[in-house]
């Protein structure tokens, strides 16, 4: 049974279309349970995120938010984090209203991960809920903690039932990345948690595919008559997918030593950006559809070889950031001085699909570069016959068409014009779609969405066991590559990163973009 709602107001729409999808849903009763609400992401994202959906109307009257922390706290200690977490994170404006209704669902259990008493505790104050604040047994649990705490708070939740869905109740967990560090690790942290909770109730989040742009891919491709028909080979020169960084490690290098750019973004969000980009069109937007064709996708993907040519790896050195002189990535706290962790990556895939065929895919990611943007480059090949002399057209660089990810959400298409003159001379133009102008309404934080889809059991935009696996099962090779040569290329900070990734994309004749 649906446990979706309308809007109010829209109820009269609703008994006459109940498929309109203008009218926004709203989570029926339901509760989240938080592991890790200490922690940055918490405060930063997810209690911003949940009282921005309760602001818009979009959470039940009697939601209920429970977080569980090794801290001594009672409810009202608790409220006040999340109370100070909204006021300097929230999208919305502050309402007195919202937040008196939202602080009357909010409570806390005090203790640690292996504590059977305060489990117990947990499971008799969600039924507590259930029967005051109306959550009808229906519960998320989300695992904001490292990976290696799954497997204790996984058992837990087994052993005292709040795993277990009866009759129209559901129970779902929400597992951040990373998920695993490579293909036997992730399949083991997919067994760990299938053992728990069957895989339509796990939800693994890369908040990437909640981002209103990431969306518009779908939007440009398939509602649009007007790139379709040049979305392939025979029009395409390359692909270039790039997410920059210009901030270091910001107080995460105890967690990104070990990691680095490759495992951290390449595996998930970047390898995501070109399923989505690369994928066929799907019968229709259901969740089966779309995950059937990113996983033909994913499972199409080569590495381009040889991997000491067609790969890059780098650490970003001292440096000028804009005006601001900033350390290396060894001389960061908390990140050893003979690590061998990359900061910035690059690979070369090729997708053995009759559309894609001879088309290079290059992704780039790094921290310390030039400026933040992540977006999607779609280079066009050049005309076939320019009846123009060379003078004419020495300005005119190739056609493109670029999906800006963040910031300044929106697209770009790069074409040549004539320049105003007697002479016929051409020269690159734009034409340049931002979300802020051609909208009133500000888009909503990817955690908004992503956790609204969660409450509502819509796993469109939520990886599965398959994709994760595939995932690693490209990037593994790089890695075990890597691993065997000498360590990353230093460049400065500042910069676009190693000379080898300049190298890598310049010998097959092209050269990556500057946003």
């Amino acid at each position: 049974m649906s446990t979706e709602r309308r809007a109010p107001g829209g109820w009269v729409n609703s008994l006459l279309d109940n498929r309109d999808k203008r009218l926004p849903r709203i989570a029926g009763p339901c509760g989240v349970i938080v592991f890790g609400v200490t922690g940055d992401l918490s405060r930063k994202k997810l209690m911003p995120a949940i009282y921005d959906l309760a602001n818009r109307g979009l959470l039940p009257p009697g939601f209920a938010l429970v977080g569980f922390a090794r801290r001594d706290w009672a409810d009202e200690n608790f409220a006040e984090l999340v109370h100070d977490a909204v006021r300097e994170h929230a999208r919305t404006p502050f309402r007195e209203e919202v937040w008196a209704r939202l602080s009357e669902g909010i409570r806390f259990v005090p203790g640690s991960f292996d504590d059977d008493a305060a489990f117990d505790n947990l499971t008799s104050m969600i039924s507590d809920l259930d029967q005051e604040r109306g959550t009808g047994g229906n519960h998320a649990f989300y695992l904001s903690i490292p990976p290696t705490m799954f497997p204790v708070v996984l058992k837990q939740l087994a052993r005292t039932g709040l795993a277990v869905q009866n009759g129209d109740q559901w129970r779902r967990v929400v597992i951040e990345k990373p998920f695993g560090h490579d293909l036997r690790s992730a399949r083991e942290l997919n067994d760990i948690v299938s053992d728990v909770f069957p895989e339509e109730s796990v939800f693994r989040i890369d908040h990437y595919l909640g981002k209103e742009t990431v969306q518009n891919i779908l939007a440009l491709r398939f509602a649009n008559q007007l790139y379709e028909p040049i979305w392939n080979s025979h029009y395409v020169d390359h692909v270039q997918i790039t997410m920059a960084e210009d901030i270091g490690l910001a107080g995460r290098a105890g967690y990104y030593d070990g990691i680095g750019a490759a495992r951290d973004v390449i595996q998930n969000h970047l390898l995501q950006l070109l399923a989505l980009t690369a994928m066929e069109e799907p019968l229709s937007f259901s969740p089966e559809s779309l995950r059937s064709e990113k996983i033909k996708i994913l499972s199409a993907i080569k590495l381009a070889e040889p991997l000491d040519e067609t790969t890059a790896r780098g650490q970003y050195t001292a440096g000028w950031q804009g005006a601001t002189k900033v350390v290396g990535v060894l001389e960061e706290p908390g990140f050893r001085q003979d690590s061998t962790t990359e900061t910035f990556a690059a690979i070369t895939l090729q997708v053995d699909t009759r559309r894609w065929a001879g088309v290079p895919f290059f992704l780039r990611t790094g921290k310390r570069l030039g400026r933040r943007v992540t977006e999607i480059a779609v280079i066009f090949k050049r005309a076939p016959h320019l009846p123009f002399e060379k003078t004419m057209t020495e300005e005119l660089g190739q056609n493109a068409l670029v999906i800006r990810i963040q910031p300044d959400e929106g697209v770009i298409i790069r074409f040549g014009s004539k320049v105003p003159g007697t002479a016929m001379e051409v020269r690159d133009v734009t034409m340049d779609f931002r979300y802020g102008t051609a909208f009133t309404e500000s888009s909503p934080e990817a955690y908004e969405r992503l956790l609204l889809d969660m409450l509502l059991g819509e796993p469109s935009l939520f990886p599965v066991n398959a994709e994760v696996e595939l995932s690693w099962g490209i990037l593994d090779p790089v890695l075990e590559h890597w691993a065997k040569q000498d360590g990353p290329e230093p460049y400065p900070a500042g910069t676009w990163g190693p000379p080898s990734a300049d190298l890598m994309i310049a010998k097959t004749g092209r050269a990556w973009r500057r946003p």
